[in-house]
Protein backbone atom coordinates (compact mmCIF):
# COMPACT_ATOMS: atom_id res chain seq x y z
CA UNK A 1 0.00 0.00 0.00
CA UNK A 2 1.03 3.61 -0.75
CA UNK A 3 -0.44 5.30 1.74
CA UNK A 4 1.67 8.33 3.39
CA UNK A 5 1.44 8.08 7.04
CA UNK A 6 2.18 10.95 10.05
CA UNK A 7 5.48 9.89 11.90
CA UNK A 8 3.54 8.62 14.72
CA UNK A 9 2.31 5.71 11.83
CA UNK A 10 -1.07 7.72 11.90
CA UNK A 11 -3.05 9.01 9.01
CA UNK A 12 -5.47 12.11 8.41
CA UNK A 13 -8.47 11.52 6.88
CA UNK A 14 -12.09 12.77 5.86
CA UNK A 15 -14.98 10.22 6.39
CA UNK A 16 -17.82 10.51 4.17
CA UNK A 17 -21.11 8.76 2.80
CA UNK A 18 -21.94 7.60 -0.52
CA UNK A 19 -25.30 5.53 -0.90
CA UNK A 20 -25.29 4.55 3.40
CA UNK A 21 -21.81 3.86 2.95
CA UNK A 22 -18.51 5.10 4.36
CA UNK A 23 -15.69 5.87 2.20
CA UNK A 24 -12.84 8.04 3.22
CA UNK A 25 -9.86 9.84 1.39
CA UNK A 26 -6.25 11.43 2.72
CA UNK A 27 -7.37 14.98 4.19
CA UNK A 28 -3.57 16.29 2.86
CA UNK A 29 -5.70 16.58 -0.84
CA UNK A 30 -8.79 18.32 0.32
CA UNK A 31 -8.96 22.52 0.03
CA UNK A 32 -12.09 22.62 1.58
CA UNK A 33 -15.53 21.21 2.47
CA UNK A 34 -18.79 23.18 1.13
CA UNK A 35 -22.49 22.90 1.56
CA UNK A 36 -24.28 21.77 -1.67
CA UNK A 37 -24.90 24.50 -3.83
CA UNK A 38 -26.33 24.12 -7.73
CA UNK A 39 -24.24 23.86 -10.51
CA UNK A 40 -24.33 24.75 -13.72
CA UNK A 41 -24.63 22.21 -16.30
CA UNK A 42 -22.30 21.29 -18.97
CA UNK A 43 -23.20 20.17 -21.99
CA UNK A 44 -22.33 16.57 -23.06
CA UNK A 45 -20.20 16.50 -20.11
CA UNK A 46 -19.24 12.61 -18.76
CA UNK A 47 -22.35 11.37 -16.80
CA UNK A 48 -20.70 11.65 -13.17
CA UNK A 49 -19.75 15.64 -14.08
CA UNK A 50 -22.82 17.41 -12.74
CA UNK A 51 -21.91 20.45 -13.80
CA UNK A 52 -19.59 23.40 -12.63
CA UNK A 53 -19.61 26.18 -10.00
CA UNK A 54 -17.73 29.62 -9.28
CA UNK A 55 -15.46 29.19 -6.27
CA UNK A 56 -13.87 32.28 -5.52
CA UNK A 57 -13.57 33.58 -9.11
CA UNK A 58 -12.40 29.97 -10.33
CA UNK A 59 -14.60 27.27 -12.17
CA UNK A 60 -14.30 23.87 -10.97
CA UNK A 61 -16.31 20.73 -12.17
CA UNK A 62 -18.42 19.06 -9.73
CA UNK A 63 -18.11 15.01 -10.07
CA UNK A 64 -20.85 12.96 -8.37
CA UNK A 65 -18.13 10.78 -6.96
CA UNK A 66 -21.18 7.42 -6.60
CA UNK A 67 -21.34 8.25 -10.05
CA UNK A 68 -17.89 8.02 -10.56
CA UNK A 69 -17.41 5.16 -9.03
CA UNK A 70 -20.37 2.97 -10.57
CA UNK A 71 -22.62 3.25 -7.73
CA UNK A 72 -26.02 4.92 -8.46
CA UNK A 73 -25.93 8.32 -8.36
CA UNK A 74 -25.98 10.95 -5.61
CA UNK A 75 -29.37 13.07 -4.85
CA UNK A 76 -28.18 16.37 -3.85
CA UNK A 77 -29.36 17.40 -0.83
CA UNK A 78 -29.09 20.02 2.04
CA UNK A 79 -27.60 17.54 3.79
CA UNK A 80 -24.83 16.97 0.78
CA UNK A 81 -21.39 18.08 0.48
CA UNK A 82 -18.61 19.06 -2.02
CA UNK A 83 -15.74 18.06 -0.92
CA UNK A 84 -13.14 20.71 -2.85
CA UNK A 85 -9.90 18.73 -3.64
CA UNK A 86 -6.97 19.14 -5.75
CA UNK A 87 -6.01 15.74 -7.70
CA UNK A 88 -3.43 15.47 -10.11
CA UNK A 89 -2.93 18.72 -10.82
CA UNK A 90 -6.56 19.28 -11.23
CA UNK A 91 -9.19 21.30 -8.55
CA UNK A 92 -12.67 20.10 -8.65
CA UNK A 93 -15.22 19.36 -6.41
CA UNK A 94 -16.95 15.57 -4.85
CA UNK A 95 -20.58 15.44 -4.36
CA UNK A 96 -21.23 13.38 -1.37
CA UNK A 97 -24.21 12.74 0.86
CA UNK A 98 -22.33 14.18 3.53
CA UNK A 99 -19.26 14.15 5.42
CA UNK A 100 -19.51 12.82 8.93
CA UNK A 101 -16.16 12.89 10.63
CA UNK A 102 -12.25 13.98 9.94
CA UNK A 103 -10.26 11.59 11.66
CA UNK A 104 -6.94 10.73 12.62
CA UNK A 105 -6.21 6.82 13.00
CA UNK A 106 -3.36 4.63 13.34
CA UNK A 107 -1.86 3.40 10.00
CA UNK A 108 -2.46 -0.25 11.44
CA UNK A 109 -5.86 0.17 11.37
CA UNK A 110 -6.05 -0.01 7.71
CA UNK A 111 -6.50 -3.83 6.11
CA UNK A 112 -5.60 -4.31 2.52
CA UNK A 113 -8.54 -5.22 -0.27
CA UNK A 114 -9.12 -9.00 -0.14
CA UNK A 115 -7.86 -10.54 -2.86
CA UNK A 116 -11.33 -11.66 -4.61
CA UNK A 117 -13.00 -8.19 -4.22
CA UNK A 118 -12.79 -7.55 -8.18
CA UNK A 119 -12.19 -4.92 -10.70
CA UNK A 120 -14.37 -2.80 -8.67
CA UNK A 121 -11.55 -2.02 -5.71
CA UNK A 122 -9.10 -1.26 -7.80
CA UNK A 123 -9.49 2.82 -6.76
CA UNK A 124 -9.45 1.64 -2.47
CA UNK A 125 -6.69 1.56 -0.92
CA UNK A 126 -8.11 -0.65 1.96
CA UNK A 127 -10.11 -0.85 4.12
CA UNK A 128 -10.26 1.14 7.66
CA UNK A 129 -11.70 -0.38 11.11
CA UNK A 130 -12.88 2.39 12.89
CA UNK A 131 -15.36 2.37 16.04
CA UNK A 132 -16.73 -1.02 14.88
CA UNK A 133 -18.05 0.25 10.98
CA UNK A 134 -15.45 -0.48 8.10
CA UNK A 135 -14.38 2.23 5.96
CA UNK A 136 -13.19 2.12 2.24
CA UNK A 137 -10.10 3.96 1.44
CA UNK A 138 -10.42 5.59 -1.88
CA UNK A 139 -7.19 6.57 -3.72
CA UNK A 140 -8.55 9.76 -5.56
CA UNK A 141 -4.81 9.55 -7.36
CA UNK A 142 -6.02 6.77 -9.06
CA UNK A 143 -9.27 7.13 -9.42
CA UNK A 144 -8.62 10.66 -11.46
CA UNK A 145 -5.51 9.26 -13.18
CA UNK A 146 -5.90 7.78 -16.57
CA UNK A 147 -7.79 9.97 -18.89
CA UNK A 148 -9.25 12.36 -16.62
CA UNK A 149 -12.61 12.68 -15.60
CA UNK A 150 -13.99 10.10 -17.36
CA UNK A 151 -12.71 7.13 -15.85
CA UNK A 152 -14.27 4.90 -14.03
CA UNK A 153 -17.50 3.36 -13.53
CA UNK A 154 -20.22 6.29 -14.43
CA UNK A 155 -23.25 4.82 -16.01
CA UNK A 156 -24.81 5.07 -12.62
CA UNK A 157 -25.77 1.57 -11.60
CA UNK A 158 -24.67 -0.55 -8.69
CA UNK A 159 -20.83 -1.50 -9.84
CA UNK A 160 -19.91 -4.82 -9.01
CA UNK A 161 -18.40 -5.75 -5.66
CA UNK A 162 -20.06 -2.28 -4.17
CA UNK A 163 -22.53 -4.33 -2.17
CA UNK A 164 -20.31 -6.46 -0.43
CA UNK A 165 -18.96 -3.42 1.51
Amino acid sequence: MNINAHIDGSLEIIAFRLNDQSFCVKTRSIREIRGWVPVTPMPHAPYEVLGVINLRGMVIPVIDLAAKLGMAGTEASERSAIIVTDVNGMTMGLLVEGVSDILTVPATSLQPVPSNAGQATQFVEGILTHQDQMICFLNLEELFSAGGLSVGGGGGGAGPGWEEF
